[in-house]
C-alpha cells in the first residue's frame, strides 16, 4: 500500500477532510475537526502519522520496524507508520480505522449524532 492508498483510505471515512493546517506541504485528516492522520507528501519514504491506544501503540512499535513513536508528536498517543512496503496492507488499513475511531468516540455525544457516527 502506497501514500497514495493511505490517503484514499482516510478520505473514504465518513466526514472525513483533507485539510491543511500546518501549510500546504502537510495533509492533514480529520473528523469534525480533529485530527486522525498526517502526512508529509514528500517524505521519504512515506510516511503517515495515526493516532493509537497508548499500550497497543508501544506493542505495534516492538513488533513492526515500520511502526515508530509519532514524529512530532504526542508519543504515547501516536505512531508513525513508514510506509516501505514491510507491513500487510490489512494491517495498515485497520490502523487507519482505529485512529479514526479514536477520534469519534472522544467527540461529545451530539456531535457524533449530528455526524450520525
Amino acid at each position: 500500500m502506497d501514500l497514495t492508498d493511505v490517503c484514499a483510505l482516510c478520505l473514504a471515512l465518513p466526514m472525513a477532510e483533507e485539510t491543511t493546517p500546518f501549510g500546504p506541504d502537510v495533509l492533514v485528516y480529520k473528523v469534525a475537526g480533529k485530527m486522525f492522520a498526517l502526512t508529509v507528501p514528500d517524505d521519504f519514504p512515506p510516511r503517515v502519522n495515526l493516532k493509537c491506544d497508548p499500550d497497543r501503540a508501544e506493542a505495534l512499535r516492538d513488533q513492526h520496524e515500520a511502526i515508530i513513536p509519532g514524529y512530532h508528536m504526542n508519543k504515547r498517543h501516536w505512531n508513525t507508520v513508514i510506509l516501505d512496503g514491510t507491513l500487510p496492507s490489512a494491517l495498515l488499513k485497520e490502523l487507519i480505522e482505529h485512529s479514526y475511531q479514536l477520534v469519534v468516540a472522544a467527540l461529545p455525544v451530539s456531535t457524533r449524532k449530528q455526524l450520525k457516527l
